[in-house]
């Protein structure tokens, strides 16, 4: 895309009405005279009165814990420079939408029109109580030093100025796993920083914080090496000046080096240079737009380089992105007082640690990545991993309770890792629940595509996660080179090639049993015989052998022929003659329990019937109270054709023969989530007052399609699909499973033989 289409896209994106990039949302209801009475006058004097007798319930009754300033005067914004206050407002809205999205902390951006330093200073420190936190953003150095300095003296809310702090702190996890990947020690680094602003300055500092010696620390600036025989430096520039005296250029300081940090300007650094460094040198190359040196000459001056970059188009960005979001939020989270070096540490490991750990499939999927796997070109998380959050945020709000800024202290850091993923709109919650109780008794559970890469790496992450013990059917020669291709150690893991000479025996033996078991339905030893080549069969009988507790399939398979497979090897629950699936949904709103999402394409009244039953059955399983909606396009009876008919029927009947099941229907979808709008339409209904948490579809079609919608627009995660009613745990995925869809299915697998084996016992 070309520069000018970039520019009048932008100019479109920020025009489009409402003009700018966020507005505000009252988070009280102020529907009546009632709400608008303790929202203003007269109950808002109430806890007017409670702040004026204790500062601190400000942060019990209004938003102030909350809510960050983001400040600034124009003065350094981005790469235009001094363009003034208000020019930097787009700028200033985007880091405030950043941290709402990011963090869930609302920020407001505030516009300072002054350049001098007393009256800018006076003015954040007038308007600071209003605020948890103080985000000071794009001021030109020196002054930003200076307006830093004093403000952290004058207010008592955590304050950041994020050109200088975040950069360092990004680009210091970064330079952890570089480190760690060329297998140098940080101690005996020799670095080598070209600019002398506040971003240089400030990562300097950090990165001897890590432990960069300062004797193997030389600083560039326009005029040359920073050295003690100058005489024209700064108090800034004085603190890293170096003694050495027989370098005087760049040049001169490359040679031997083994990191290089750029906070300058583009193409200053050369291809010579670059291979002038020690042997596995690391180059952060951090001039934006156009880095010292281009991606292309850096990559070509040596194969044995780490690049970085603070581009998205290369890999590994360096982008504050990763750090202020969460900083700011565990900062707020214990009400500090400031933001001092042991936080930005603690932020910094917290990073680096987190890029060492799996990539989630939504991370590769958003940046169209096959695979991210820690290394060279993966040395820091990318900025839209939704696991920064809680990584970094707990790590700060720690950091700051033990050097004893916190004025808040966290004691359930279980509860207060609930709370942060609440807070960004999804509680896996019952997911957690169910891993823990996985863990305690993992069983044998087979993956029948062990050649699919997401469902080998599936396999091996939930052992790693102590959920089961992995049984691989397939070729081993074939998975073990996939296995390498992906990364992923088969140690612990159970291969069986179902179709070699050496399991004839298991195949006949498999082949006698169901014989027996179907000889009545027309099934012959011969037919069986050759269905235990195909990998269902033989997996679904292992589970039947008693030789596996669960099976997971559907990765290649087509699911209607895995669905008959089931019904002759594992057969449907007595008491039933349909058996279904169910997604679970975890939303904004509240956990959702969706059926029948895979099975049963035009369900009959009878088949309703049974996934209504199946419903009510495994939503009590997962410690719910079902309370369900039998959903379609009419309402009660307002249609007595097609679906609704089957529908209405099928609510008939089952008020009649289960009032157990508190289920109603058939209705519209807005009005079984709208438990206001029913019972005033329809009073007569038998969910009054119940909040829906279980919708069960008309048909395949309608269930599919809605569940798989709530996912692509982003308003919902899902677990699933979950089987209901077969005798045994059989369960089925589709060919868009992530590798984490198929762990969480794993674990609801587990579950399902927990309670198979303690029925059995029973």
């Amino acid at each position: 895309m070309s520069t000018n289409e970039i520019n009048s896209q932008a100019l479109e994106y920020h025009a489009s009405f409402p003009a700018g990039k966020f507005e505000v949302k009252p988070t009280k209801p102020l529907e009546n005279q009632h709400d608008l009475s303790l929202a203003y006058t007269p109950g808002v004097a109430t806890p007017c009165l409670e702040i004026q007798a204790d500062a601190h319930k400000a942060y019990d009754y209004t938003g102030k814990g909350n809510l960050v300033a983001v400040i600034t005067n124009g003065t350094a914004v981005l790469g235009l420079g001094n363009i003034g206050a208000l020019a930097g407002k787009p700028v200033m809205e985007g880091k405030a939408v950043l941290f709402k999205k990011l963090s869930g902390v609302d920020a407001i951006d505030i516009e300072v029109d002054t350049t001098d330093v007393d009256e800018f200073c006076r003015t954040v420190r007038n308007i600071a109580p209003t605020f948890g936190g103080i985000n000071l953003e794009d001021i030109k150095a020196p002054e930003c030093f200076e307006i830093e300095r004093r403000l952290k003296e004058e207010v008592d809310i955590p304050l950041m100025h994020d050109d200088q702090h975040g950069t360092a702190i990004i680009s210091g996890a970064g330079l952890l796993n570089a480190l760690d990947i060329q297998g140098k020690k940080i101690e005996e680094a020799k670095l080598v920083v070209n600019g002398a602003g506040a971003a240089a300055s400030s990562c300097t500092k950090l990165y001897m914080g890590l432990g960069i010696k300062k004797e193997n620390i030389v600083m560039v600036d326009s005029k040359g090496v920073i050295s003690t025989s100058r005489t024209d430096l700064s108090p800034a520039k004085k603190q890293f000046a170096t003694e050495r005296t027989d370098i005087k250029t760049l040049a001169d300081a490359m040679r031997g080096a083994d990191i290089f940090l750029g906070l300058s300007v583009a193409d200053v650094l050369t291809t010579e240079m670059v291979q002038s460094m020690n042997e596995k040198p690391i180059v952060f190359a951090l001039a934006n737009p156009n880095p010292e040196i281009s991606y292309d000459k850096a990559m070509a001056s040596r194969k044995d380089l780490i690049f970085a970059t603070g581009r998205s188009d290369y890999p590994n960005q360096i982008n504050n992105v990763l750090g202020f979001p969460y900083i700011f939020r565990g900062a707020l989270d214990v009400r500090a007082t400031a933001i001092n070096e042991e936080m930005k540490l603690a932020a910094t490991y917290a990073i680096a640690k987190l890029t060492k750990e799996p990539v989630p499939d939504v991370v590769n999927s958003a940046y169209g990545i096959k695979r991210l796997s820690f290394g060279p070109e993966y040395i820091i998380p990318k900025a839209l991993d939704p696991r920064l959050l809680t990584a970094v945020a707990p790590a700060v709000a720690k950091a700051a309770m033990d050097s004893g800024v916190a004025q808040h202290h966290i004691t359930d850091w279980d509860a207060y890792n609930d709370r942060l993923k609440k807070l960004m709109g999804y509680d896996n919650k019952m997911l957690r629940e169910f891993t823990e109780m996985a863990r305690k008794e993992p069983k044998r559970v087979v993956f029948a595509e062990a050649n699919h890469a997401n469902m080998l790496q599936a396999a091996s992450t939930a052992m790693k996660e102590g959920i089961c013990k992995p049984i691989l059917l397939g070729n081993d020669e074939l998975i073990g080179k996939l296995a390498e291709s992906i990364g992923v150690d088969l140690s612990g893991m159970q291969i069986i090639n179902l179709r070699h000479p050496n399991e004839e025996d298991r195949r006949i033996r498999y082949a006698q049993l169901l014989t027996e078991k179907r000889q009545r339905e027309g099934m012959t030893y011969a037919e069986a015989h050759e269905k235990m080549f195909d990998r269902n069969y033989f997996g679904m009988m292992m589970v039947e052998a008693g030789e596996a507790d669960a099976f997971i399939t559907g990765t290649y398979s087509k699911y209607a022929e895995t669905i008959q497979i089931a019904k002759e090897v594992i057969g449907i629950r007595e008491g039933y003659k349909h058996f279904g699936a169910m997604h679970i949904m975890n939303t904004k709103c509240g956990t959702y329990f969706l059926a029948d999402t895979l099975i049963n394409r035009k369900p009959t009244t009878e088949t309703l019937i049974d996934i209504a039953k199946l419903s009510y059955d495994s939503v009590r399983f997962f410690a719910k109270d079902p309370v369900i909606a039998m959903v379609s396009y009419s309402n009660f009876g307002s249609d007595n054709q097609g679906s609704p008919l089957r529908v209405h029927e099928a609510i008939k009947i089952l008020h009649e023969q289960y009032p157990e099941i508190i289920i109603d229907g058939e209705m519209q979808m807005n009005f079984a989530l709208n438990n206001k709008l029913r019972d005033k339409s329809y009073p007569f209904n038998k969910l009054k007052g119940r909040e829906v948490n279980t919708i069960v579809f008309p048909n395949l079609s309608s269930a599919n399609s809605a569940y798989k919608m709530m996912l692509e627009m982003g308003v919902a995660e899902s677990i699933g699909p979950i089987q209901m009613g077969l005798n045994k745990p059989i369960h089925f995925t589709d060919i868009a499973s992530s590798t984490r869809d198929i762990v969480n299915l794993t674990t609801v697998a587990v579950l399902d033989a927990i309670v198979q084996e303690r029925r059995n016992k029973q």
